[in-house]
């Protein structure tokens, strides 16, 4: 599929399990939330894999290690071997690994994810600026991190030694609320150093690049919650996707997404997965699906009919897309919304 200007959700006679071959997974927000599984997830994952469909979580937190993910969700009841996990940290490496030398020393700002992903690629982690690494890695570390392992990385990266970060999350869901993410922590050593990181995950083509590598992928579905790093890698990577609403995106960032954040396929949770998705129609001025027509008009967004909700969400999109698309960028969706309940 080729990047192109969407301006409304496709539809599909298959189930999406069935129309493709692998769903690469995001899992805060899709299929867990503060370590617990979301509702529907273990049932509708476990429907989609004894259908045929290989299943992949692909996840920018570079802390864990994929057998401890994997053994994390084996626990929540989804059967899952450290091969099926893809992360940020393994992205990060195989990107160092094609600019040093092999067996290179690496210094590493941030946990084991990291260091386990570095020696998979034959690199050396070590801990301080003078132990003259060929490169610097920055990933989460948690909230124990030290805050001199920063300095230690601004002293490598002030000297000339290349740097790599796993990602640029500014923020990462926890159980007591919204912490900072590896993102901030960049930002730590770019101000004290004014340099600029490359960096591997979401929603960046090494991320993408990464996931086909690891799992074959022909055919693949993104399926996440964000849109900035799920939906973005899935455009960026030129394959469909689909927007669960179990996450951090809602019914007015939805509406207002630019090109790059509008999912192929959007539902309310991974039950969407296991079905076919409705078409949205032109209908007139508007657009229809299910017993909805959404139309924008100058100032709002109009909706008419009823059904189901996420049907006119669908329809709405359509409109709001549309309607961005023609120079129309602020539309009061505010009414239209409430009447879903979204």
């Amino acid at each position: 599929m080729s990047q192109r200007v969407r301006t409304r959700p496709e539809g599909s006679g298959q189930a999406l399990s069935e129309a493709y071959d692998t769903a690469l997974l995001d899992l805060d927000g899709v299929v867990y939330a503060g370590g617990n599984a979301i509702a529907h997830a273990v049932e509708s994952l476990a429907t989609a894999r004894e259908g045929g469909m290989h299943l992949a979580y692909v996840t920018n937190n570079a802390l864990r290690t994929p057998d401890a993910v994997a053994g994390h969700l084996t626990e929540l009841g989804i059967p899952t071997g450290a091969e099926d996990v893809i992360t940020s940290a393994q992205a990060v490496a195989r990107l160092i690994s094609e600019q040093v030398p092999a067996g290179a020393r690496v210094l590493v700002i941030g946990g084991e994810g990291l260091r386990v992903a570095l020696r998979e690629r034959g690199l050396e982690p070590v801990e301080s600026a003078d132990d003259d690494p060929a490169a610097v890695v920055q990933g989460f570390g948690g909230p124990d991190l030290p805050w001199g392992r920063f300095a230690e990385a601004s002293y490598a990266v002030a000297r000339g030694v290349p740097w790599f970060a796993s990602n640029t999350d500014l923020t990462i869901p926890s159980g007591r609320g919204i912490a900072p993410g590896n993102g901030a922590a960049v930002e730590v050593v770019r101000i004290a150093t004014g340099a600029e990181p490359q960096v591997a995950g979401k929603p960046l083509p090494p991320m993408h690049r990464e996931t086909i590598l690891r799992t074959g992928a022909e055919r693949p579905l993104v399926v996440g919650d964000r849109l900035d790093t799920d939906i973005e890698g899935a455009f960026n990577g030129e394959v469909d996707s689909l927007l669960v609403l179990t996450g951090v995106t809602d019914g007015p960032q939805l509406l207002a997404a630019p090109p790059q954040h509008r999912p192929t396929y959007v539902d309310q949770d991974l039950r969407g997965m296991l079905a076919g998705q409705p078409e949205v129609a032109e209908a007139g001025d508007g657009f229809r699906c299910g017993g909805w027509t959404a139309t924008a008009g100058k100032e709002r967004l109009e909706l008419d009919g009823d059904g189901e909700a996420l049907d006119g969400l669908r329809a709405l999109c359509a409109a709001a897309w549309t309607a961005a698309g023609e120079g129309v960028c602020e539309l009061d969706a505010g009414k239209a919304l409430a009447r879903l309940g979204l």
